[in-house]
Protein backbone atom coordinates (compact mmCIF):
# COMPACT_ATOMS: atom_id res chain seq x y z
CA UNK A 1 0.00 0.00 0.00
CA UNK A 2 1.31 3.16 -0.88
CA UNK A 3 2.70 5.59 1.86
CA UNK A 4 0.28 9.30 2.09
CA UNK A 5 2.12 12.22 1.13
CA UNK A 6 2.63 14.52 3.77
CA UNK A 7 2.48 17.85 3.29
CA UNK A 8 4.03 20.19 6.62
CA UNK A 9 2.05 23.88 6.35
CA UNK A 10 5.05 25.79 8.65
CA UNK A 11 3.14 28.43 11.30
CA UNK A 12 1.56 31.24 10.10
CA UNK A 13 1.85 30.74 6.40
CA UNK A 14 -0.40 28.26 3.50
CA UNK A 15 -0.01 25.83 1.20
CA UNK A 16 -1.90 25.02 -2.18
CA UNK A 17 -2.50 20.97 -2.31
CA UNK A 18 -4.21 19.32 -5.82
CA UNK A 19 -5.72 16.14 -5.10
CA UNK A 20 -8.14 14.25 -6.88
CA UNK A 21 -11.50 12.56 -6.60
CA UNK A 22 -11.38 9.38 -4.07
CA UNK A 23 -8.51 11.03 -2.05
CA UNK A 24 -8.18 10.84 1.61
CA UNK A 25 -7.40 13.95 3.09
CA UNK A 26 -6.49 14.36 6.90
CA UNK A 27 -5.65 17.72 8.57
CA UNK A 28 -3.63 17.22 11.52
CA UNK A 29 -2.90 19.79 14.43
CA UNK A 30 0.50 17.78 15.91
CA UNK A 31 1.17 20.14 18.21
CA UNK A 32 -2.28 20.77 19.54
CA UNK A 33 -4.67 24.00 19.59
CA UNK A 34 -3.70 25.20 16.70
CA UNK A 35 -6.30 26.32 14.28
CA UNK A 36 -6.33 25.52 10.31
CA UNK A 37 -8.30 27.46 7.70
CA UNK A 38 -9.08 24.90 4.96
CA UNK A 39 -10.16 26.60 1.47
CA UNK A 40 -11.97 23.95 -1.44
CA UNK A 41 -11.53 25.26 -5.57
CA UNK A 42 -12.87 22.95 -7.98
CA UNK A 43 -10.45 22.12 -11.21
CA UNK A 44 -12.63 21.24 -13.79
CA UNK A 45 -12.19 24.67 -15.86
CA UNK A 46 -15.34 26.64 -13.82
CA UNK A 47 -14.59 28.69 -11.43
CA UNK A 48 -16.54 27.17 -8.56
CA UNK A 49 -15.26 26.73 -4.39
CA UNK A 50 -16.31 25.58 -0.87
CA UNK A 51 -19.19 27.86 0.57
CA UNK A 52 -19.06 27.90 3.93
CA UNK A 53 -23.12 29.63 3.82
CA UNK A 54 -24.32 26.40 0.88
CA UNK A 55 -22.72 24.07 3.54
CA UNK A 56 -24.42 25.53 6.57
CA UNK A 57 -27.74 25.95 4.71
CA UNK A 58 -27.74 22.62 2.99
CA UNK A 59 -27.00 20.49 5.94
CA UNK A 60 -28.94 23.05 8.00
CA UNK A 61 -26.47 22.41 11.03
CA UNK A 62 -23.15 25.19 11.77
CA UNK A 63 -20.99 22.56 11.23
CA UNK A 64 -21.16 18.97 8.87
CA UNK A 65 -21.17 15.80 11.46
CA UNK A 66 -19.03 12.47 9.79
CA UNK A 67 -20.73 11.11 7.06
CA UNK A 68 -22.36 14.72 5.88
CA UNK A 69 -20.73 17.18 3.34
CA UNK A 70 -19.33 20.38 2.25
CA UNK A 71 -20.60 22.40 -0.77
CA UNK A 72 -19.81 24.14 -3.46
CA UNK A 73 -21.00 28.21 -3.83
CA UNK A 74 -23.10 25.89 -6.99
CA UNK A 75 -24.76 23.47 -4.32
CA UNK A 76 -22.02 20.81 -5.32
CA UNK A 77 -20.87 18.46 -3.22
CA UNK A 78 -17.12 19.18 -2.52
CA UNK A 79 -15.92 17.06 0.39
CA UNK A 80 -17.06 14.95 2.52
CA UNK A 81 -16.62 14.61 6.38
CA UNK A 82 -15.27 10.95 6.58
CA UNK A 83 -13.45 11.46 10.44
CA UNK A 84 -13.64 14.01 13.08
CA UNK A 85 -10.72 12.63 15.46
CA UNK A 86 -11.06 16.11 17.53
CA UNK A 87 -12.89 16.78 20.29
CA UNK A 88 -13.51 20.19 18.22
CA UNK A 89 -15.36 22.26 18.18
CA UNK A 90 -14.80 23.33 14.14
CA UNK A 91 -15.67 27.01 12.79
CA UNK A 92 -17.84 27.95 9.64
CA UNK A 93 -18.91 31.57 10.55
CA UNK A 94 -15.69 33.64 10.71
CA UNK A 95 -13.64 34.96 7.71
CA UNK A 96 -9.76 34.36 7.50
CA UNK A 97 -7.81 36.80 9.20
CA UNK A 98 -6.52 39.78 7.28
CA UNK A 99 -4.19 42.59 7.56
CA UNK A 100 -7.33 44.73 8.46
CA UNK A 101 -7.58 42.63 11.36
CA UNK A 102 -4.25 43.17 12.51
CA UNK A 103 -4.19 46.62 12.19
CA UNK A 104 -6.84 47.09 14.04
CA UNK A 105 -4.68 45.44 16.66
CA UNK A 106 -2.03 47.56 15.76
CA UNK A 107 -0.01 44.98 14.63
CA UNK A 108 0.23 46.37 10.77
CA UNK A 109 2.12 44.06 8.70
CA UNK A 110 1.71 40.77 10.16
CA UNK A 111 0.92 37.76 8.86
CA UNK A 112 -2.45 36.54 7.69
CA UNK A 113 -4.19 33.83 6.46
CA UNK A 114 -5.95 36.11 3.23
CA UNK A 115 -2.83 36.64 1.90
CA UNK A 116 -1.61 33.67 2.60
CA UNK A 117 -4.28 32.40 0.56
CA UNK A 118 -4.18 34.71 -2.04
CA UNK A 119 0.16 33.45 -2.43
CA UNK A 120 -0.85 30.40 -2.34
CA UNK A 121 -3.28 30.71 -5.37
CA UNK A 122 -0.61 32.93 -6.98
CA UNK A 123 1.57 29.93 -6.99
CA UNK A 124 -0.67 27.94 -9.34
CA UNK A 125 -1.69 30.55 -11.42
CA UNK A 126 -4.84 32.10 -10.08
CA UNK A 127 -5.87 35.34 -8.93
CA UNK A 128 -9.43 36.11 -7.43
CA UNK A 129 -10.91 39.36 -6.46
CA UNK A 130 -11.89 38.20 -2.89
CA UNK A 131 -11.51 35.43 -0.74
CA UNK A 132 -13.85 33.08 0.48
CA UNK A 133 -14.64 32.41 4.25
CA UNK A 134 -12.89 29.34 4.93
CA UNK A 135 -13.06 26.27 7.03
CA UNK A 136 -11.62 26.88 10.57
CA UNK A 137 -10.75 23.39 11.74
CA UNK A 138 -9.96 22.86 14.71
CA UNK A 139 -11.39 27.06 16.19
CA UNK A 140 -13.18 27.39 19.22
CA UNK A 141 -15.57 30.00 18.20
CA UNK A 142 -19.28 28.64 19.09
CA UNK A 143 -21.81 31.44 19.12
CA UNK A 144 -23.18 32.24 23.06
CA UNK A 145 -26.50 31.53 24.28
CA UNK A 146 -27.02 35.77 23.54
CA UNK A 147 -26.04 35.67 20.22
CA UNK A 148 -22.48 36.73 20.70
CA UNK A 149 -19.59 35.54 19.10
CA UNK A 150 -16.30 34.95 21.14
CA UNK A 151 -12.85 32.92 19.88
CA UNK A 152 -10.92 31.13 22.88
CA UNK A 153 -8.52 29.10 22.81
CA UNK A 154 -8.78 25.88 20.57
CA UNK A 155 -9.37 22.81 22.82
CA UNK A 156 -7.74 20.27 19.91
CA UNK A 157 -5.21 17.90 21.58
CA UNK A 158 -1.88 17.30 20.28
CA UNK A 159 -2.79 14.39 17.49
CA UNK A 160 -6.14 16.04 16.55
CA UNK A 161 -7.42 15.44 13.47
CA UNK A 162 -9.99 15.20 10.47
CA UNK A 163 -10.15 13.08 7.47
CA UNK A 164 -12.25 14.27 4.50
CA UNK A 165 -12.75 12.49 0.94
CA UNK A 166 -12.14 14.59 -2.45
CA UNK A 167 -16.00 14.25 -4.24
CA UNK A 168 -13.82 16.15 -7.31
CA UNK A 169 -10.61 16.80 -8.43
CA UNK A 170 -10.02 20.07 -6.06
CA UNK A 171 -7.22 22.43 -5.77
CA UNK A 172 -6.77 22.93 -1.61
CA UNK A 173 -5.01 25.71 0.04
CA UNK A 174 -4.20 24.98 4.25
CA UNK A 175 -2.99 27.14 6.23
CA UNK A 176 -1.73 27.29 9.95
CA UNK A 177 -3.85 30.61 11.17
CA UNK A 178 -1.63 33.81 11.71
CA UNK A 179 -3.09 34.42 14.97
CA UNK A 180 -0.35 34.92 17.68
CA UNK A 181 -2.17 38.17 19.46
CA UNK A 182 -4.93 36.15 21.49
CA UNK A 183 -5.90 33.33 22.42
CA UNK A 184 -6.94 31.72 19.23
CA UNK A 185 -4.05 29.16 18.91
CA UNK A 186 -3.27 28.77 22.54
CA UNK A 187 0.30 30.36 23.64
CA UNK A 188 1.84 30.05 20.24
CA UNK A 189 1.24 29.53 16.48
CA UNK A 190 2.54 26.03 15.11
CA UNK A 191 2.61 24.18 12.45
CA UNK A 192 -0.44 21.68 10.82
CA UNK A 193 0.81 18.29 8.78
CA UNK A 194 -1.50 17.81 5.76
CA UNK A 195 -1.98 14.04 5.03
CA UNK A 196 -3.04 12.48 1.34
CA UNK A 197 -3.70 9.04 0.61
CA UNK A 198 -4.65 8.49 -3.26
CA UNK A 199 -7.52 6.80 -4.38
CA UNK A 200 -5.50 5.44 -6.86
Amino acid sequence: MQEPARIVVPPQSGRAIRVKRGDLIRVIDPRGQQVSDLWAFSTDGKLDWLSTSQTRDIVERLFPKSGEHFYSAAGKIMLTLVEDASPGPHDMLYPACDNALYERAGLPNHPNCRDNLMTALAGEGIELPFAPDPVDLFQNSLPQPDGTLVVEASINPPGGYVTLRAEQDLLLVVTACSVDHHPTNGDACTEIEVEISSAA
